[in-house]
């Protein structure tokens, strides 16, 4: 019996001290200097999140918020004993509302406060890839593909060869038709051995049955703000703005067109994106 109480005291003991120290440790950083200069300009650095935007169907993404990390800021500021704004440690803060796991809403474009815009190609039947894949390594820049099921299936080589260079793919079902089979295979393709974060499926109007497919298999559904027809640089130059999605078929007007959309994107200071970085809310 007397081990016992002497094992109780000495825990007893332990706690205390443990208690005691954390208790020392927080009055002495309570009135720390650094530390307090660090609070003092803690609401000067902070910027608010943006809410995604939804309206009725469709969504439009948010952006994170950012806040100083006082402890992490503390850690290496008193490594050197002195308050440095440059050493200031930042954290990202959610939207309320967020596009994050959202999937019955319909996209229609990035947010407007980021200078991106995301071309998507359009990839049907017998379509060849390759010139705009040069054209896009000629200027750095990644675009999303939108694969027909057809064409995945008569070209593995080349969705592989896409997904290696970092192409984002996206699903456009059999002829702008989903259907359960055909949208988790490619899914899973590109998943599992492209490594995408989100799949996404097409469409140019609102239309429940591909929404309620898409939704169910966790992807999103994009209705792209710009869908190119006829004149692919003069209606790019009408109706480019902030957070545009600008849907491209391949043929050789938009081929030879192109590098003058590029060029014509780039003069007005709005950077080319896929869709996946278009879609992200990190600030």
């Amino acid at each position: 019996m007397k081990k016992i109480f002497e094992l109780i005291g000495l825990f007893s003991l332990i706690c205390f001290s443990f208690f005691y120290t954390d208790k020392i440790t927080t009055v002495i950083k309570e009135n720390d200097d650094i530390l307090n200069q660090i609070e003092e300009v803690t609401n000067q650095y902070k910027i608010d999140p943006i809410n995604a935007k939804i309206d009725n169907n469709t969504i439009i993404p948010g952006i994170n918020g950012m806040e100083i990390d006082i402890n992490e800021s503390y850690k290496k500021m008193k490594k050197i004993n002195s308050f440095n704004t440059n050493l200031l440690v930042y954290r990202q803060i959610e939207p309320e509302i967020s596009i994050k796991k959202i999937y019955n809403k319909y996209i229609i474009g990035g947010n407007s406060n980021k200078n991106e815009v995301s071309l998507l190609f359009k990839v049907k039947e017998n379509d060849n890839v390759n010139d705009i894949i040069l054209i896009l390594k000629k200027y750095q820049l990644y675009a999303t593909f939108y694969i027909d099921g057809i064409w995945f299936e008569n070209n593995n080589d080349k969705i592989m060869d896409l997904i290696k260079a970092g192409y984002l793919i996206g699903n456009l079902g059999y002829n702008y038709q989903y259907n359960v089979s055909g949208i988790s295979w490619m899914n899973t393709i590109v998943t599992n051995i492209g490594k995408q974060n989100h799949t996404y499926c097409y469409t140019e109007k609102e239309n429940p049955e591909i929404l309620n497919i898409c939704q169910n298999n966790k992807s999103y559904t994009v209705i792209p703000s710009l869908i190119i027809k006829k004149n692919p640089l003069i209606e790019v130059k009408k109706y480019l703005k902030n957070g545009s999605i600008i849907s491209l078929d391949i043929n050789n007007q938009v081929t030879k067109e192109l590098p003058l959309i590029i060029e014509y994107i780039m003069s007005k200071d709005i950077a080319i994106v896929d869709l996946e970085q278009l879609l992200d809310e990190s600030f």
